[in-house]
């Protein structure tokens, strides 16, 4: 890999650990659900007008728009208003184990023994963190743990949908999922745009970073990158994500750290890595690297 990309990706997945803290400041001035409403409806405006859909494609996008727009995102927001920053980036790492036992169950992949011991060491991790003050309470990390079910539910039906190009995904799920949001925000919250127009730049800031950065700039140069490379050299990088969210957390908002949330990250990061990396495929490439590239 050239050393160039080396630092995109990691570039990338700052990004995606920074958009923890970001979220956080957002939900200093705004209430979850709202604020993730606010994201979509930018990403929306940014995406839609130049990405169309075919008929086909539209009944996979709706059910996504509930599953990744809904479930993933507005839980992930409002389990983070009661957690900090790193616990709730581990809790909902756990959506690639479980992932991958939807696909076992549902689609009848085989999973190795190893990749099952991964996976039943990501989970233990996630007993561990239940002990944590981090999370208040069992609804919160119930909460994050349907997030991270709606990631992986999302995962299958990608897999089952017809060919969608990332960002005409990223731009129409975000539409789709505009109205059922806002529904929610509408029942559940109140003094909603009393609050934007208060906000001050935490508020927009979180607006704007969840949007823009997130999910149009590091998605893009994501799947660039996936372009370039195998999966199996790109995919084990975004194991950065939780620890540097957990280390982001830390240093800028403060967060706390105790052994509960040391060791219960250990485990998910440690099973999630045992359960996704193919060492055969990576001691292949240390090999052989002029198979790296597609």
């Amino acid at each position: 890999m050239a050393v160039r990309h080396f630092f995109l990706i990691l570039f990338v997945v700052s990004i995606w650990a920074f958009n923890n803290v970001a979220v956080k400041w957002g939900l200093l001035e705004l209430p979850p659900l709202f604020l993730t409403w606010m994201r979509f409806v930018v990403v929306a405006l940014i995406l839609v007008p130049f990405c169309r859909v075919t008929r086909a494609q539209l009944p996979w996008l709706i059910t996504l728009a509930f599953t990744f727009g809904f479930m993933h995102f507005s839980l992930l927001f409002v389990g983070m208003r009661y957690t900090d920053a790193g616990t709730a980036a581990i809790v909902v790492q756990l959506g690639t184990p479980i992932a991958m036992l939807l696909a076992m169950a549902i689609l009848k992949e085989k999973l190795r023994l190893v990749q099952l011991c991964g996976i039943a060491i990501s989970l233990s991790g996630v007993a561990v963190l239940s002990g944590s003050p981090t999370i208040p309470a069992w609804w919160v990390l119930c909460i994050l743990l349907c997030s991270a079910f709606g990631w992986a539910v999302s995962n299958m039906i990608v897999k089952k949908s017809p060919p969608i190009s990332p960002l005409t995904l990223t731009g129409w799920i975000s539409f789709l999922a505009v109205p059922l949001v806002g529904a929610a925000s509408w029942l559940t919250e109140s003094n909603q745009f009393s609050a934007l127009q208060a906000a001050g730049w935490h508020g927009w800031f979180g607006i704007l970073y969840s949007a823009i950065a997130s999910s149009i700039v590091a998605y893009t140069l994501w799947y660039a990158l996936l372009k370039k490379y195998n999966v199996n050299l790109i995919m084990p990088y975004s194991l950065l994500t939780p620890v540097l969210a957990v280390i982001m957390g830390v240093t800028v908002l403060g967060d706390s750290m105790n052994s509960f949330k040391v060791f219960g990250a250990s485990l998910v990061v440690l099973g999630t890595a045992i359960a996704v990396l193919n060492l055969r495929n990576l001691r292949m490439h240390a090999r052989f690297p002029r198979l790296r590239r597609r």
